[in-house]
């Protein structure tokens, strides 16, 4: 009886080893979806976008600043772009600006929103100094809420450490 059993399992292991290994290559064509031409839209031209955003929320031309790990300092490196913003504020005295302070989420909630605030203070201060008036700037902190990259790693938390400049 054990030999008839397992001669029809050794059968049935065989036959569906067999059948799993087919030339037979399966047909997707079932799965494809038609694609409705009018559901792309036009096609435009990227002369024809005019100020947009560049670089992190910041409104272009305008740069985003970053900052050091648990810092609100403008770093030495990044006073060229803090002087590329003020260029553009004083091409046209009419622009107002929010600049919005954004963190990395390695802190509370609470810790991230005043640290936001310092870095969007710390930004509207040192436009300030540039010639810019104080009225044309209003100020935000995101804090974490508002992060560009999702990751756990020091390329994602440097790219949230940062204040954004956006037209109003």
């Amino acid at each position: 009886m054990k030999s008839k059993f397992s001669i029809l399992t050794g059968i049935l292991f065989l036959s569906f080893l067999l059948s799993s290994c087919s030339d037979k290559k399966p047909d997707d064509s079932e799965m494809l979806i038609e694609q409705d031409p009018e559901a792309i839209g036009q096609e435009e031209l990227l002369e024809s976008v005019s100020i947009g955003i560049m670089e992190g929320r910041t409104t272009g031309p305008m740069l985003p600043v970053y900052f050091g790990f648990d810092s609100y300092s403008i770093r030495k490196d990044q006073a060229p772009r803090m002087k590329v913003n003020a260029d553009f504020l004083k091409s046209d005295e009419k622009i107002k600006i929010r600049i919005e302070g954004n963190c990395d989420p390695r802190g509370t909630r609470e810790y991230n929103l005043a640290l936001g605030e310092k870095r969007a203070l710390g930004g509207k201060k040192y436009l300030i100094n540039l010639g810019i008036p104080a009225a044309r700037i209003s100020t935000v902190s995101f804090g974490e809420e508002k992060m560009l990259l999702h990751g756990h790693s020091e390329l994602s938390w440097a790219q949230n450490r940062r204040d954004d400049f956006v037209v109003e």
